[in-house]
């Protein structure tokens, strides 16, 4: 004989609650229907359900293991429930997010850290690349969003990309470093040192190619290359040799590491840091809750960025 697992779960909710008119509010029913689905089971086990003429509402033996059955039901329901609420709500599910090393490793990652404090139940899977293979893994459904430096018209048509961050570039160095006893740097002192090529497919190497035209000079002594931004950190600090980095991957480490930025003006990139997605596709809402996340930090780190541009690095 088989009973319906909604009309079990009905019983288990007035068994839990002692009372016919509690249990139907229990599951958001009317008392006259679950009444009458107890009746109907009763009427089909010719067997009663409650021992008659007891207040609260006493189960008989026969009640009792049925509404246990029907108690795994209304629990399996519930939570299902809740999953789909809190899913609809983006605190639950999986955010697939990659980006270009350096940032990944300088804010993003802190940044899911704070996220995943706020919503312990969104997992977070985060991977490196550069634009072309971040483009590719938004088009193939790899990824949900990724965090990279690009122009405007880089972004390509089928995106959606979301400013972050204006880009700025600076020279970095060592905080000893000879040049910066200097009241006057000019273009010949900086081929006097050993250089830190970014890395491959890095839109730094484009950079570093911009500065060497402006200063009228077509290579630099390169003298490390290919390292994570933790490795070209320990670099710096151990000899005087210069790179091209982001101004606020210094600024993110300004208080820990002994790097600092050297005071020459050089060309800067058409490029900002942002958000790119897929246009006009269904979004997660676990995605868009990350991606309003990043924003709002970023937007805070963005006002003490530009303070820290005026006041240390160029003065006014």
């Amino acid at each position: 004989m088989k009973i319906e697992e909604r009309h079990l779960a009905q019983l288990a909710a007035v068994v839990e609650a002692g009372g016919v008119t509690e249990g139907a509010a229990l599951l958001g029913l009317s008392q006259p229907a679950v009444s009458r689905t107890l009746s109907a089971i009763e009427a089909r086990l010719g067997e009663p359900l409650f021992e008659p003429g007891r207040r609260p509402l006493i189960p008989t033996l026969l009640g009792r293991q049925l509404a246990a059955h029907g108690k795994v039901i209304w629990e399996a329901s519930r939570k299902a429930s809740e999953t789909v609420q809190s899913f609809r709500r983006g605190s639950l599910g999986t955010v697939r997010v990659a980006g270009v090393p350096f940032f990944m490793d300088c804010y993003i990652s802190r940044m899911i850290g704070e996220f995943q404090r706020m919503e312990p139940d969104i997992r977070v899977d985060q991977s490196y690349g550069n634009l072309p293979e971040l483009q590719a893994g938004i088009k193939s459904n790899q990824l949900d969003l990724a965090i990279c430096p690009i122009g405007l018209v880089d972004a390509g048509s089928g995106f959606d990309f979301t400013e972050i961050l204006p880009g700025r570039n600076i020279l970095a160095c060592r905080v000893g470093h000879p040049l910066l006893k200097r009241r006057k740097i000019g273009a010949p002192d900086l081929l006097d040192y050993p250089w830190i090529a970014p890395l491959p497919g890095s839109p730094l190497l484009a950079d570093l190619h911009s500065i060497l035209l402006s200063i009228g000079m077509s290579e630099v002594s390169i003298r490390y290359s290919g390292g994570s931004l933790l490795s070209v950190y320990n670099y710096l600090e151990e000899t005087d040799a210069l790179t091209v980095l982001p101004h606020s991957v210094v600024f993110a480490f300004r208080k820990t590491r002994q790097v600092t930025v050297l005071p020459v003006a050089i060309p800067q990139p058409d490029r900002s840091l942002g958000i790119l997605r897929l246009a006009g596709s269904p979004r997660l809402p676990a995605a868009d809750k990350f991606a309003r996340h990043i924003q709002t930090q970023f937007g805070d780190l963005t006002r003490l960025i530009k303070r820290h541009e005026s006041a240390v690095v160029w003065g006014g």
